[in-house]
């Protein structure tokens, strides 16, 4: 049996996504796109083979499975009628997530599964396994090169000056939750691991800007009932969004082959 996708977002995201379906993953099919720019979208949907229809954010959960790889703006657009179709819904904007609690509520009475992506982080099947005996403190330390913070909220309220910053410096320092509300664009990762966690809440973010940095540095710090680590992880930002980080069209497409394989690996 073949599982349809839907996919929200031709941007560095979602294109890789419809690629790598376009290319074949057994089980699955992507039959149906949507952006907000219509005209953008059917030009990018020409250039693949199995020719997805262009449709509006709505009728996206016409299919099975629904992947966001959108502006965390239409989030709501695209979930909402996923999850009241029942449908298994995947995002890349985790934070926005965190903006709409309530959706989970509104999933177990529809049926629906979120399932967020691990993205560009790393370690999130421990964090997992750690939360299911006891937490105590969950951290994560974000590097980036300073013009991945710019047009940022925090930066434009507090008129930080990216360009000249000469050396490391912390520009951000709160939880998961502060940190999906002033950094849209950045702090899916926080999201997700809160999620794996212990909560938007108690999990620690800070933000680094950091001159001359070729790679996204992430550092994950738990300490639990079960085991004490540290992990870190540097990923190359993608070349057409310098927010994003190529591992993440890499993890939807994992996210999607597990949904249908035989065999998975971790939990």
């Amino acid at each position: 049996m073949t599982a349809t996708v839907a996919i929200c977002g031709l941007g560095a995201i979602g294109m890789e996504v419809a690629r790598g379906l376009d290319r074949g993953i057994e089980g699955l099919k992507l039959i149906a796109v949507a952006a907000r720019d219509q005209e953008s979208a059917r030009t990018r949907a020409a250039t693949l083979n199995c020719k997805p229809a262009v449709v509006s954010l709505p009728d996206l959960a016409l299919a099975d499975i629904v992947v966001e790889a959108a502006p965390a703006e239409v989030f709501s657009d695209v979930a909402e009628p996923a999850i009241d179709e029942g449908r298994i819904f995947i995002p890349a904007s985790v934070g926005a997530l965190l903006r709409r609690m309530d959706l989970i509520e509104r999933a177990k009475l529809t049926g629906a599964r979120i399932l967020p992506p691990t993205g560009a982080l790393l370690g999130l099947d421990a964090v997992r396994a750690a939360a299911e005996g006891g937490i105590h403190t969950v951290t994560l330390e974000t590097r980036k090169h300073p013009r991945s913070y710019q047009g940022t909220p925090w930066v434009v309220s507090r008129t930080i000056d990216l360009g000249a910053m000469t050396e490391p410096t912390c520009i951000f320092d709160g939880s998961a939750r502060e940190a999906a509300a002033w950094f849209p664009a950045n702090a899916n990762i926080a999201a997700a691991l809160a999620l794996a966690g212990i909560g938007p809440e108690r999990t620690q973010v800070k933000f680094w800007a950091v001159p001359d940095l070729q790679r996204n540095v992430h550092t994950v710090s738990v300490d639990s009932d079960a085991a004490r680590f540290t992990m870190t992880i540097e990923g190359l930002p993608s070349p057409a969004n310098p927010r994003s980080s190529r591992l993440t069209p890499l993890s939807i497409l994992a996210s999607l082959r597990g949904l249908v394989a035989t065999l998975k690996s971790g939990s």
